[in-house]
């Protein structure tokens, strides 16, 4: 096979992988869009924007539910970014290293329902059990653990000495964040908080059991429209639900590995 023959295939390879990679989110958003699908037929038997308004209404409460995601996953997300990258330091230059990030490591020994499991009488006892705030803190277990772990390597010599530098210079703990550490670790903290984001968002144990079904995320509106087998309603849900990764994906792309590139 010479090399025109090899670029054509390549040509040909390149456009039916996008197209299977795109085809999962394009059959959502036509499944969110469709009405009265019965068998036999390979499309829906009307097509309306009528699902898509009802995310506003009441009723459905997606729209609710989108912001509540919204706000609770960008709170978390914020918390844990900039409170990890703050203990990740202590961790780091501890002589004990070591053994804070075998603890760091202990919330993914167990899968999440089982975490929630564990922790649900302390929740229950404490009075949290089915509140916005219990289902926060549940998932600070996940989120501030990872970012300990994600910045650990973060911390280096270097950065040891940059600051030592600052403080000969006459320079305090808060121009040493400010002016060096946080502009040097700019692209590892959008790093953070995107992945942090996706752990957050699409996060279903914890928020299901600590919120025994009263915080309803946006995850939790997926899994009800399939188990009510509502095809149409559940599409929609999943539209909503990608979005913001989505958008968040072409952000870290555009402005974190644009510049690492």
């Amino acid at each position: 096979m010479n090399r025109k023959e090899q670029k054509s295939q390549i040509g040909w390879a390149a456009p039916a992988i996008i197209a299977v990679l795109l085809f999962p989110f394009v059959f959502l958003l036509m499944l969110s869009l469709g009405r009265r699908w019965a068998y036999p037929a390979l499309l829906p038997g009307a097509w309306t924007l009528a699902n898509w308004q009802a995310v506003w209404s009441m009723q459905a409460g997606l729209g609710e539910s989108l912001f509540l995601s919204l706000a609770l996953s960008l709170s978390i997300t914020t918390v844990s970014t900039f409170g990890s990258f703050w203990v990740s330091k202590q961790v780091a230059y501890h002589r004990y290293r070591h053994r804070w990030l075998v603890l760091a490591y202990l919330p993914y020994v167990f899968a999440p329902v089982i975490l929630a499991a564990c922790l649900q009488y302390f929740f229950i006892r404490t009075g949290l059990s089915g509140k916005l705030e219990g289902v926060a803190l549940a998932q600070f277990f996940i989120t501030l653990p990872y970012g300990i772990i994600f910045f650990t390597s973060f911390w280096t010599e270097r950065l040891l000495a940059l600051e030592q530098l600052i403080a000969t210079l006459g320079g305090n703990s808060w121009q040493a964040y400010t002016k060096v550490l946080l502009p040097v670790a700019k692209g590892p903290i959008l790093t953070c908080f995107f992945q942090l984001f996706l752990i957050s968002w699409f996060e279903y144990g914890l928020t299901a059991l600590i919120g025994v079904g009263k915080v309803q995320t946006l995850t939790l509106k997926v899994f009800q429209y399939v188990n009510e087998a509502n095809i149409f309603f559940a599409a929609l849900a999943s539209c909503l639900l990608v979005l913001p990764p989505i958008v968040l994906l072409w952000l870290n792309k555009r402005y974190v590995f644009s510049k690492v590139i």
